[in-house]
């Protein structure tokens, strides 16, 4: 590694070494700190380059057309891609995402401005890596970002892959003291040190589970010697303290019905074993055996599991379990809840009160955030399953499409884990409810459109057609003039919903009408 002046470029800014890097024939990444200065950025450039070609049209045309209503934020991605600049981060939809980073990859857009997620994993052609190396950090203001985050954002310059024999990491320094800091933080100094995420409890917990339900430890003493064996137990290297760890989390797992053992009253203290009861088996119960296939962290489904119990004595709605996908774990972080959102989600809140199977903390306490924060998704949940698109979600949420599709498939995933909880547990009743919650939850779609939506190659704006035109069911599709389908559908899916109800239709040759007799037969 060495340090390089940059004598081409007189105004030094992120925005003009990009466009540097276009006139030398290279490409750039540009690494912001958030995703507002990412798009910022992105357009800045944009709006100083003035060339344009009919495959960036195009390519501007596809980014549109990901979404069934465009947000402003594809608007200005489109905009941006007409001049060969792009910007990335998590809030674009996954295909927006895949069509910038192949056609980076393809040479056709120049510059990505991006937040780091473009800095882990991801094999692109830039010969140049513009850097920020700060980040807002809360109430302290923007900080410096870790070390090994810039050598991860560095690395992008210069592949190999790609046949460049070295590429250029710039770090834009405002004075002779930032250069001074730059070096001594980043250039020169190594990364830090990488943990183990077995220290983080929800992680420990589910490899507990794990480790009891396959049978590869069968006792307390079993999983001791197993962690600390582990990077974490010898990174952690206090042994005492991980026992003592293992012993809560093992309380916990025979508490909530996930394992069961030996061990009776005899308990030394409330955490710890005698060292004769180190070596009773233990082994999970159905219920915990199914958590941990499940992959999920005992303390979520213990939460669900308390949820679903109180959800046999309510009225439950799709916003119910929603909320109670929302209020797990997993789903976190959650988009924050502004100001100006209090007083309207704790009005909603008022009024869905007796809809909430999750516990509702007192507005004086610390988990009151979190709950909030649940509750603005839920709602985003809700307004999309009444066929609200990304557009109004962005608008009235301002969660981004990318982001909130995301939140959808991980609230998905623990809503079918409720659905088979709930089947071991006999709520028969509320595996029907969880299910269609999931069925609408993916589609989009009010519940009159369940029947429609079924069918294949039919989504929330098919089937909203095909009811507004008096076909709300299976019946009428196939009491359906064909031809009627047809106008409404195009003549091939028509003819293929025929056939998905057990209704063949056959087809007119083509250029001949129906009921028409050659001239032969006559």
């Amino acid at each position: 590694m060495k340090l390089v002046p940059i004598p081409e470029v007189t105004d030094i800014s992120a925005i003009n070494i990009a466009i540097d890097t276009v006139k030398n024939s290279k490409q750039a990444l540009v690494f912001c700190n958030t995703r507002r200065s990412a798009e910022s950025t992105a357009e800045k450039t944009a709006h100083q380059i003035k060339t344009e070609n009919k495959e960036l049209e195009e390519l501007s045309d596809k980014i549109l057309k990901v979404l069934s209503s465009p947000t402003k934020q594809c608007r200005r991605l489109a905009l941006c891609i007409k001049k060969g600049t792009a910007f990335h981060h998590a809030g674009l939809a996954a295909k927006q995402r895949e069509l910038v980073e192949d056609n980076f990859r393809k040479g056709l857009i120049k510059i990505i401005c991006s937040t780091p997620t473009l800095s882990f994993g991801v094999n692109l052609p830039a010969f140049r890596a513009i850097i920020d190396l700060k980040r807002y950090g809360g109430r302290w203001g923007l900080d410096w970002i870790p070390a090994l985050e810039y050598h991860q954002m560095a690395g992008r310059a210069g592949r190999p892959d790609f046949n460049d024999e070295f590429g250029e990491a710039i770090c834009i320094a405002g004075n002779q003291n930032d250069v001074d800091e730059i070096l001594e933080r980043f250039i020169n100094a190594p990364p830090e040190n990488i943990y183990s995420k077995l220290a983080v409890e929800p992680v420990l917990r589910t490899y507990c589970l794990s480790l009891i339900a396959t049978g590869f430890t069968k006792s307390r003493q079993d999983l001791i010697s197993f962690f600390e064996k582990t990077f974490y137990g010898k990174q952690y290297g206090d042994m005492v303290e991980i026992e003592n760890k293992i012993d809560k989390i093992l309380n916990y797992l025979e508490e909530w019905g996930f394992t069961k053992s030996g061990v009776k009253d005899d308990f030394v203290s409330a955490n710890q074993y005698t060292n004769s009861e180190a070596d009773e088996k233990i082994e999970t119960t159905p219920l915990g055996e199914r958590v941990s296939q499940l992959y999920l962290d005992p303390f979520t489904a213990h939460q669900i599991i308390t949820s679903l119990r109180r959800a046999t004595q309510k009225m439950t709605t799709e916003l119910s379990f929603s909320q109670m996908a929302s209020s797990t774990l997993e789903l976190r972080p959650l988009s924050s809840v502004r100001v100006r959102e209090v007083e309207k989600i704790e009005a909603e809140l008022t009024e869905l009160s007796s809809e909430l199977i999750v516990f509702e903390p007192s507005i004086f306490e610390p988990e009151y955030d979190e709950f909030l924060k649940s509750i603005k998704l839920s709602l985003a949940f809700r307004d999309w399953m009444d066929e609200k698109n990304e557009d109004y979600i962005m608008e009235e949420y301002n969660i981004a499409p990318g982001e909130f599709h995301l939140k959808r498939d991980l609230a998905d995933w623990i809503l079918y884990g409720s659905e088979e909880l709930a089947k071991i547990l006999n709520f028969n009743e509320l595996v029907a409810k969880i299910r269609k919650t999931r069925f609408r939850l993916d589609k989009g779609i009010k519940e009159e459109l369940v029947p429609l939506a079924r069918l294949k190659n039919v989504g929330r704006v098919r089937a909203r057609k095909l009811f507004r035109n008096g076909i709300k069911d299976l019946g009428d599709v196939k009491k359906a003039d064909i031809s009627t389908l047809s106008q409404l559908i195009g003549r091939s899916l028509a003819l293929d919903l025929k056939k998905q109800v057990g209704k063949e239709v056959k087809e007119v040759p083509k250029g001949k009408r129906k009921g028409q007799t050659s001239i032969e037969k006559y």
